[in-house]
């Protein structure tokens, strides 16, 4: 598993595109057959103008990613090709291997490189008498002996050091940010479990990361880099829980691992995030909505919207991909893989990318859009289904459109009469399953456009 970058102009987030595989694991010395993919990543522009690349290589489902070393790669370029450089090490040149190594990220904060760190299993707030008992657990999952996990009084953590200007280079002892220990303080609930990110906004810094719960993005700020984080709370859930007082059971997505962090293009704030794709863990879709920072310095969280960069609602006018639901449901979704019981994902082939496995009682939402007038509404689906999707907006009926089976994608049409803003769901009642590729819109008396489907490469 390699990496591969995308970029956009600042002016135009609706242009992205990759010059190919930028680094590929085998590039670093460390690659085995136990350790073939590179996880979670984080790039730096050095101080000499280069652009550093930090992350670590696991096996499959994670296994040996928590053990490091943290390896760093360089290229002159953001989007470039890059070179392996070396792993994260000590003063004496001895690899670093302090706590876990999960999950790097890294700022240059006026020049001083700050790399950030950690993953926390809730074994610390097991009684005292129970900790020795995951001592064994620990040694295997963390690559740490007993001897190793019973001298430091904790080996998980979201953890801050400096690094010199040879961007490997460890110049300080370790500090931990966020307390491991997270009964009876403002954490509690929310606690840190990977997916360090770090930025300074002003004179704040702000801390992004996946908390104990998984599904959410919650932050911590400080007037310092490595001491004095306060929780602050929820960016975003991908499956909008606490939103709005949404619960657990009601989420709008199968809901698991959830990493990104927040970044200022042009005016604008935005928080990047992914959701789960194929029923899995471990496959992903790379999201992105719009925040607002506060005078107090507060984000509030936003909900899960199918927009995207785009300003506002959607307009009804023109094809777009279904795969852009913000919501995705039947009945009471799972937390974490779905393979085990048959609920509606957001899925690929070969060829194209799709909402499949829709079965009686999936319904599937965009939000928003802004219908001008009378409207075509037409979709293409395939499968063995036969039955009917209920069009709504804003919970409100327009059309039904009438499912058949079919092995190819086969457009269907309904008239739809609305002007206004709201959220377009379809409900599918029926039987067998169905896939559903896209949505199109068409003024009433203008053809549908003619232009061939625009076949995607799985992502």
């Amino acid at each position: 598993m390699d990496y591969v970058f995308y970029s956009a102009p600042i002016d135009d987030l609706s242009n992205w595109t990759n010059n190919g595989v930028n680094y590929r694991a085998q590039q670093d010395p460390g690659y085995s057959n136990r350790r073939p993919y590179l996880f979670a990543p984080d790039v730096v522009r050095g101080n000499d103008g280069r652009y550093y690349l930090y992350y670590s290589l696991a096996g499959p489902k994670g296994s040996g990613g928590y053990s490091g070393p943290i390896s760093v790669a360089v290229s002159d370029a953001p989007d470039g090709q890059y070179e392996y450089l070396g792993n994260i090490r000590n003063a004496d040149g001895t690899v670093y291997d302090e706590h876990v190594l999960f999950d790097p990220a890294v700022i240059n904060d006026d020049g001083q490189i700050r790399l950030y760190y950690g993953a926390c299993y809730p074994f610390d707030d097991l009684p005292a008498w129970l900790r020795p008992l995951t001592y064994p657990i620990q040694t295997k999952i963390f690559g740490k002996s007993r001897a190793r996990i019973k001298a430091v009084d904790s080996i998980f953590g979201a953890m801050a050091v400096e690094l010199a200007d040879d961007m490997l280079t460890v110049t300080n002892i370790p500090q931990r940010i966020i307390p491991t220990k997270t009964k009876g303080t403002e954490f509690e609930g929310h606690s840190f479990w990977e997916a360090s990110s770090i930025r300074k906004i002003g004179s704040t810094y702000y801390f992004v990361y996946s908390s104990i719960k998984s599904h959410e993005l919650c932050y911590a700020t400080s007037e310092f880099p490595d001491r004095g984080f306060v929780y602050r709370g929820t960016i975003v859930s991908n499956g909008d829980v606490v939103f709005e007082g949404r619960k657990p059971e009601d989420r709008v997505n199968q809901t698991g691992t959830n990493h990104g962090s927040i970044e200022q293009l042009g005016s604008q704030w935005f928080v990047f995030y992914h959701r789960n794709t194929h029923g899995s863990r471990w496959s992903r879709q790379a999201c992105v909505e719009p925040i607002t920072i506060l005078p107090d310095g507060s984000v509030p969280q936003v909900e899960i919207t199918s927009t995207g960069f785009h300003d506002g609602p959607l307009l009804a006018d023109g094809r777009y991909s279904a795969m852009i639901c913000s919501s995705l449901r039947k009945g009471r979704m799972p937390h974490g893989p779905a393979r085990w019981r048959s609920v509606p994902t957001i899925s690929s082939d070969d060829v194209d990318r799709f909402v499949g496995d829709i079965t009686s009682g999936t319904v599937i939402g965009y939000k928003r859009f802004r219908f001008d007038g009378p409207t075509e509404l037409s979709i293409r689906t395939r499968g063995n289904g036969t039955g009917g999707l209920l069009v709504s907006i804003d919970n409100e009926a327009v059309s039904t459109v009438s499912i058949g089976p079919s092995t190819d994608w086969t457009r269907r049409a309904v008239r739809v009469e609305r002007a206004g803003v709201g959220e377009l769901t379809f409900s599918y009642s029926g039987r067998g399953s169905i896939d559903l590729l896209d949505i199109e819109f068409a003024p009433l008396g203008e053809e549908l456009a003619t232009a061939p489907h625009r076949r995607a490469s799985a992502p």
